[in-house]
């Protein structure tokens, strides 16, 4: 498994050879965030500059192209202005989601209040209630149905935390808090990260009816 320690002190190294003191945050998200990496974990970095310019999206490509394990690379760019004006709800999760390594983002903590947290809560259940009809529809999909268990098990962090004042990383750690119904969620999506099989119509329907309930309580 990658080292991330010493591939975060190169990646930092060459960040500042290209942007020096412009870099504003940097920081870690998905499972190396978390600590859950595995062999094919991608490296999910986030890197804040304080603007951002289409000129520096092409230089920070070039960089990301000199590092080790470009295949495995991914995460999020931005400028400070516009993460600072970001979507709430989003921020709510972008924010406990990500291990700062460099820098800071409690600049962002004046947004996150229980408002942003319910519009996290009401958007993935809504989004999640779209592409599920759309799934059964269309698609018939269980790669797209994996996809919609993983965003639904991040909405039940934000419904976690909303309950308890808790905001837990490791899903595999929602199980003991969480109530029955997310509970379901989360054991179907672990199962399903795991390799475990699909039954594509009762598990589409059971997560159809969790993001309705969902929408029509959230008002």
């Amino acid at each position: 498994m990658i080292d991330i320690t010493a591939w975060m002190h190169d990646f930092l190294q060459k960040l500042n050879d290209v942007f020096g003191n412009r870099v504003w945050f940097v920081g870690l998200q998905g499972s190396y965030g978390r600590g859950e990496a595995t062999e094919t974990s991608d490296i999910d970095a986030v890197v804040i500059l304080d603007e951002l310019s289409a000129l520096d999206i092409q230089a920070y490509n070039e960089m990301l192209d000199t590092l080790p394990h470009r295949e495995l690379i991914c995460g999020f760019l931005s400028g400070k202005s516009e993460i600072l004006n970001w979507e709430v709800s989003d921020l709510f999760q972008f924010y406990h989601d990500t291990t700062p390594v460099k820098g800071s983002l409690d600049e962002l903590l004046a947004g996150i209040d229980e408002t942003a947290v319910d519009r996290a809560i009401k958007i993935g259940s809504c989004n999640i209630f779209h592409g599920c009809v759309h799934n059964m529809l269309y698609e018939k999909s269980e790669d797209i149905l994996r996809g919609l268990y993983k965003s639904a098990s991040f909405v039940v962090q934000a419904i976690v935390f909303k309950q308890t004042g808790n905001y837990i990383k490791c899903q595999k750690d929602l199980r003991p808090v969480a109530c029955p119904d997310e509970r379901v969620i989360v054991d179907t999506f672990l199962n399903m990260k795991k390799g475990g099989a699909v039954d594509f119509l009762p598990m589409s329907e059971t997560l159809f009816d969790w993001s309705k309930k969902w929408i029509a309580e959230n008002r």
